[in-house]
This record gives C-alpha cells, sequence and structure tokens, in this order.
C-alpha cells in the first residue's frame, strides 16, 4: 500500500470513528465510502468490534466521577475532592438535577448501541469466514444488550432503536418504550446471543464475550426485575411513566425468573467460586482479583498490565496522588467477626477496644485501616498505616499525612482488588488485574435472593448457595443456623452482597432496587478516629456527612439537553 492511499484510509477511519462518538440523540452521519473502508478490511473490521468492546464497565470504575464513582454516590464511601460540584456530590446532597449531572450513562450507552447496529448492518459483507461473522454477530448483539441494561438501570424505561442506523436526515425516535418491553429485549438478545457463544474461550479470544456472560447479564437483569423498585412499586403510581419506571403491578413469578436465569450458569459446571490455597483464610477472595484468567469472571474488562487501583487508593504516603473514595464506618461495621456473626451479637467477641481483632477475612482485604500492614514505595518491607493522631506527648499531638483529617477524613482507605506487592509509584511493578464485571460470587448470591424471595421459606438450596460464599470467605464456622425464616435469609444475603462485592458497583443499585436508599442514603454517615495516648489507640466515632436522599433519587435524571429535543423524551418523575 503506498503512503498516499494509506494516508487516505486512515483519514476516514478517523472521521467514521468520531462521527460514532456523539451523543446518540444529536443527529450523527457516516457515509457509505467510510463505513466501505472499514468493513472491506477483516482488521479495521474487528477493530471496530474491539472499540464497542472499550467501554464496558465504565459505571463501576472507580473515578467515574473524579474523587469517587458508584460508591462515593451511595452509603458506602466518602468522595475525594470535595471543592467541585460532581455527581457524587449531587448523591450525597440530595441536588441532582438533570443539567448538572453526567451525561455519560446516556451518551456511552446510545454512542455504543449505533456502534452495534453499524456493525451488525455491515457483518454480512465482512471480508473473514462465516463461523467468524456468527461469533462476531452473537458478541455485538450481547454488547448492545449490555449499553442498554446500563440505560436500563440508570434511567428506567428508554427508547429502543432495533437495528436502525440513523443519519441526520432520519427521524430519531425518543418515545421512550415500556420497562418491561426493554426488559424483555434485553433478555432476549442475551439469549439469541448465548445460542452462538461457547461457554469459555482461552488463547487468545480469552476475555471475549461468552455465553456464560451473556446468562450472567441476564441474571442480573431479572434479579433487578424482579425487585421492589421495579416489581409493582415504582416510584410513580399514576401517568404514562407508571409503566416506564417499572412494572405496574406485582408479579412473585418474577423472581422464580430471575432464579432460574442465575442457574443457567450454575448448571453448566463451568464457573465457580475461585478459592486459591490454603495459606490463609480466604485467600482465594483475595487472589482472585489478582488473576488475570480464572474460572470465576463471567465478564470482565480486559485491559494491559496495570497498577490503576493501587494508584488510587493507597494512603498518600504510599505513592497515591490522585484518591478515590473512602470506606463509612457503617461500610467497615458491616463486617463482621470470622465466626460469621455480625459485631452487634453479643456472642461474636467483637471488642470496640480491639476493634479490628478476628474480623471478617474479606474486611482486610477491602479495607485500609488504622496499623494495616502495607507494602511501602520504597520496596524494603511492609509498614503500618499510621492513620492515628499521636498525642502520647500531650506538648506535641502529631499525625502524618495518612492520618485521619490529613489524608483520609473517615479514617478508612479502600484496598479492594489492590495487589499486596505492588506500590503504587514501583514504574517497573504491575498487576495482570482485570476489572470484574460480572462474577461466579453474584451470580450465587443472585439465586440465592430470587430463590429467598419466591419461596415462602428459604430452603437447602438457598442455604448452600450463600454457604459456599461464606466458606470461601474463610469464616469459621461459615454455616448458617438452620430454620432461618425469609426475613432472616433476606437481612444475611443483603448483608453477604455489602461485603463480597463491595467497591464493584453494586451497593448504589443494590439500596435502590430494595427500595431501601431512603433510609441507607437519608442518616448521618460515620467514620473512626484512632488517636495513640500513653502507648494505646483509642477509637472514636466521627461524624463525616449527613446525606440526602429525595425519592426521585431513585433514578437517575435523563439529562436536559437530550430532554430539550424532543416533547417525546419524557423526563423521570421528580426532574
Amino acid at each position: 500500500m503506498n503512503k498516499r492511499l494509506f494516508i487516505c484510509i486512515a483519514a476516514a477511519i478517523t472521521i467514521f470513528l468520531s462521527c460514532s462518538k456523539q451523543g446518540f440523540l444529536d443527529q450523527t452521519q457516516s457515509s457509505e465510502l467510510n463505513e466501505q473502508v472499514v468493513f472491506s478490511d477483516s482488521a479495521y473490521t474487528i477493530n471496530f468490534l474491539s472499540g464497542i468492546y472499550s467501554e464496558i464497565g465504565f459505571v463501576s470504575w472507580p473515578k467515574r466521577f473524579g474523587g469517587g464513582g458508584l460508591d462515593a454516590s451511595t452509603d458506602e464511601a466518602e468522595g475525594a475532592g470535595l471543592g467541585t460540584i460532581n455527581t457524587f456530590i449531587q448523591f450525597a446532597t440530595g441536588t441532582v438535577n438533570s443539567n448538572m449531572i453526567t451525561k455519560d450513562a446516556w451518551t456511552t450507552s446510545y454512542t455504543n448501541i449505533r456502534r452495534a447496529n453499524i456493525m451488525l448492518k455491515n457483518l454480512p459483507g465482512a471480508k473473514f469466514g462465516e463461523n467468524i461473522k456468527i461469533r462476531s454477530k452473537a458478541e455485538t448483539r450481547f454488547l448492545r444488550a449490555y449499553y442498554y441494561f446500563i440505560l436500563l438501570e440508570h434511567y428506567g424505561g428508554v427508547p429502543l432503536v432495533g437495528d436502525s442506523v440513523f443519519q441526520a436526515s432520519s427521524a430519531i425516535p425518543s418515545v421512550r418504550n415500556t420497562f418491561a418491553e426493554c426488559v424483555d429485549y434485553i433478555a432476549e438478545e442475551c439469549d439469541a446471543a448465548a445460542e452462538d457463544l461457547p461457554w469459555n474461550h482461552s488463547g487468545e479470544n480469552y476475555g471475549r464475550i461468552t455465553k456464560a456472560a451473556c446468562y450472567g447479564l441476564k441474571s442480573r437483569l431479572l434479579l433487578y426485575a424482579a425487585s421492589p423498585l421495579y416489581n409493582g412499586q415504582g416510584i410513580t403510581a399514576e401517568g404514562p411513566l407508571q409503566a416506564v419506571v417499572a412494572y405496574p403491578n406485582e408479579d412473585k413469578g418474577r423472581w422464580e425468573r430471575a432464579e432460574q436465569a442465575a442457574e443457567q450458569v450454575m448448571e453448566s459446571g463451568i464457573y465457580a467460586l475461585h478459592q486459591g490455597d490454603n495459606s490463609e483464610a480466604g485467600y482465594g477472595f483475595y487472589q482472585v482479583f489478582q488473576l488475570r484468567k480464572n474460572a470465576e469472571y463471567l465478564l470482565a474488562r480486559m485491559q494491559n498490565t496495570n497498577r490503576d487501583l493501587e494508584g488510587i487508593w493507597n494512603p498518600p504516603t504510599f505513592g497515591v496522588s490522585n484518591s478515590g473514595a473512602y470506606p463509612y464506618l457503617e461500610t467497615v461495621d458491616a463486617f463482621g467477626m470470622k465466626n460469621g456473626l455480625p459485631i452487634d451479637d453479643p456472642n461474636s467477641g467483637y471488642d470496640p477496644k480491639q476493634p479490628y481483632k478476628d474480623r471478617d477475612p474479606r474486611f482486610a482485604n477491602t479495607i485500609t485501616r488504622d496499623q494495616s500492614l502495607v507494602f511501602h514505595r520504597d520496596g524494603l518491607a511492609k509498614r503500618p498505616v499510621n492513620i492515628y493522631i499521636d498525642k502520647t506527648n500531650s506538648n506535641n499531638v502529631t499525625s502524618g499525612q495518612d492520618a485521619i483529617y490529613k489524608g483520609t477524613p473517615t479514617g478508612y482507605y479502600t484496598y479492594k482488588m489492590v495487589n499486596r506487592d505492588v506500590a503504587a509509584d514501583w514504574f517497573n511493578t504491575v498487576t495482570p488485574r482485570c476489572m470484574p464485571i460480572i462474577r461466579y460470587a453474584e451470580i450465587l448470591l443472585n439465586y440465592a435472593e430470587a430463590r429467598n424471595e419466591y419461596l415462602a421459606m428459604p430452603d437447602q438450596k438457598v442455604y448452600q448457595a450463600v454457604e459456599d460464599i461464606r466458606k470461601r470467605a474463610g469464616l469459621s464456622p461459615y454455616a448458617l443456623t438452620p430454620g432461618l425464616s425469609q426475613q432472616e435469609m433476606r437481612k444475611i444475603i443483603w448483608n453477604e452482597r455489602q461485603k463480597e462485592l463491595a467497591f464493584e458497583g453494586h451497593r448504589f443499585f443494590d439500596v435502590r432496587r430494595w427500595k431501601i436508599a431512603e433510609n441507607m442514603e437519608n442518616r448521618q454517615l460515620h467514620g473512626t478516629e484512632p488517636v495513640r495516648i500513653s502507648g494505646e489507640t483509642k477509637y472514636s466515632t466521627i461524624n463525616v456527612r449527613k446525606r440526602v436522599f429525595d425519592k426521585r433519587m431513585y433514578l437517575w435524571p435523563i439529562p436536559q439537553s437530550e430532554v430539550a429535543k424532543s416533547a417525546d423524551l419524557l423526563q423521570n418523575p421528580g426532574y
């Protein structure tokens, strides 16, 4: 290929891709010539599909809104860099509005839906074999369904555009489909994609969409659809939006369908909780996040070797200059004791003078607290993180850079998925970690929750799913008390989700679909002030933030810039 021709093709591809990055309701176009260039070469075609892959996982990224993500937008953590008004501050203060909230869920999703439709339109003429065409079509249909699910969990029902690729002169549909229509469409697309995909991939195809990813997304979708917020208890009981934001009627059978979707993955026999070795209690929970390949991830955001999380979540003196959110004491207290009992159980053995002794092993792999041992950036050895204020000498009160009020407003740092052996500024030390989107632990918890809600009383299958999670976590004993009621088991499942899935983007949507955000996010949240006096440390509870929640915040507002384009695009209730 001569240089001039190469430059022309490169320019055409650049124009084509840049056109597809505009907002869905913006009038966009890509010329027939540009599509012809991209889809006449098999490498360009596969690269185009890779571009649709590239933005999966953006929803749960810990720096999605700057100094925090969904963790800082709910009762999980306090955001960093609070001097600016951003999305997590709006959720913390109850000031969410359609003019200032980020547009990323809307624009990123519809951009990639449009890309998927372009891909599907051009696949029949793609220059590669029929087997690759079939697989690529299935992957594309899943990705389109995945981005529709992101829209659904943020906004409720949204316009479904089918396979259409709209041009500048097109009349773009803006009437929102009902919640039921969106759920049915996404589920059907997951099923259709799964038909043409294997259960897993290996070699150079590892990380591509599988049958498990399709059924995993379907499991999450149907669990959400069966939950109180959407199952007949929507945020509006009348008007044209009633069926758009939720099912107008309650149907217990939706829990059964959610159970069956999770069971599709469980019965495959291919995916399982990663157990690790027996070097320490619950080591598998730590190790799974450090492995690029494992039998627990159904879907992950593949990425190059990295030290991303170490640079976001480690304390300042351990190399961090661009911090993420800080866990609240309420998140810390959700982690019970190693014996499986909550800290407020009189038989748990919890000692407020030694609050971190004998805790659930997942605690140490999720939260950095005062005196946690972390490798320091000098690379010599692990050092304790000094979060305390030193009042040993009352005339010279000191606190280090990592201490409460200096490094963290809550007395804690996040440690979830961080590699123990990597300090953020070791430029030659990285991890093969990929960011989980759907993993088998979620499937077990989805199954347990759905089955528990569908049955009048939890049976052995519910117990088994929850106990598998607790056993891998290193709890001893991990077995639950026999004869629990549905309400008692529900409380345990909710707690296990809060611990097991912490800082993976679940908590924000869980408290909403359970319809408890009006309690969990409408209260004073706390931190811990460790003070060292005369050789001992005293732990005091401090106020961090009085969060404010308005019921309209169960759903996000559609960006006002999009609503303004069409009177048919109805805004969510309360905005």
